[in-house]
């Protein structure tokens, strides 16, 4: 299959992108900085969200689309302008890649449109699968919200879309290593109340998921991309503290957590507890369906 990766250099499109290869498809990566790519066997990059730019043109037969175009939620703060630049940046290659797939003669087979499970909004006591309704109305759900409904215009258009709501992924890049960096120090600890829900996944795991909804057709609409096995906070604590060897011992109080991040803190103080219910009722095989088993995976490349 010829995949179209946009957002294909960031952390977890770097970990698709091998995969997909691996199985013997052609990628192609949407990219602002072409020069700076370096281009493989079965593996190019073609310019993107410039003036006069045009992939439509240089882009062949596509079979799927993966968008995980973006700005980082990650960061110290979440300011006015992080917010807007959050959504921004979200809708802008969202648009893109529904007017790409219009313009092309031949429609591909599938979009897979990143996506959070932000979307539920935040509970220590509910559980949400792919047919819980949100009612949600913080800054995550509201960007989501905005997101899918720009990504589903591609329904429209005839192409299956898929919504993959991605949980906390745990790799080299994005929260772990900002939440393992206590530990390192000796001053690990449980954060917030420690009850409230973590719906984890590990990063080869979302690229698993991704590559598995592409290449099956009966999934569609929302598809939750989290392990099956969520935990509440100070359990994941202590088995950070576990698999690195570390003491798990200082709490970090809710306030200290708000005056340190403001708004961001919600992802940590929230959370949510999020099943897989359509990966696993259709047959993904997790890699690491274990904290402990993804865990020790990250750290043994440190």
């Amino acid at each position: 299959m010829h995949i179209v990766i946009a957002g294909g250099s960031g952390f977890v499109g770097q970990i698709l992108q091998e995969m997909l290869l691996s199985s013997g498809h052609q990628v192609t990566i949407l990219t602002r900085s072409i020069e700076k790519f370096e281009q493989v066997e079965n593996l190019r990059a073609v310019e993107w969200l410039r003036e006069d730019s045009k992939p439509e043109l240089k882009l062949g037969k596509v079979d799927a689309i993966v968008n995980l175009a973006g700005e980082s939620i990650n960061g110290l703060r979440w300011t006015k302008l992080k917010k807007k630049n959050i959504l921004a940046s979200r809708i802008l290659a969202t648009k893109e890649i529904i007017r790409i797939i219009d313009q092309l003669p031949e429609k591909p087979e599938v979009l897979v449109n990143a996506s959070a499970v932000g979307y539920y909004g935040m509970s220590e006591s509910a559980t949400f699968t792919e047919t819980s309704e949100s009612k949600a109305s913080d800054f995550l759900a509201s960007v989501v919200k905005i997101w899918e409904k720009e990504a589903q215009a591609a329904t429209d258009l005839g192409v299956r879309t898929v919504l993959a709501r991605f949980g906390v992924i745990l790799g080299n890049e994005g929260a772990l290593p900002l939440m393992v960096l206590p530990y390192k120090l000796g001053a690990g600890g449980t954060i917030g109340t420690g009850r409230q829900w973590l719906s984890w996944v590990h990063v080869k795991d979302v690229a698993g998921m991704i590559q598995y909804a592409i290449e099956h057709p009966g999934i569609s609409g929302p598809m939750n991309v989290t392990a099956p096995t969520p935990i509440q906070m100070e359990g994941f604590g202590k088995m950070i503290g576990h698999v690195l060897h570390r003491p798990h011992w200082l709490p970090v109080p809710s306030f200290a957590m708000k005056a340190l991040l403001g708004e961001m803190s919600e992802m940590l103080l929230g959370g949510q507890r999020v099943l897989p219910t359509v990966a696993l009722e259709s047959g993904y095989s997790f890699k690491y369906p274990e904290l402990e088993e993804a865990l020790e995976n990250n750290f043994k490349k440190k």
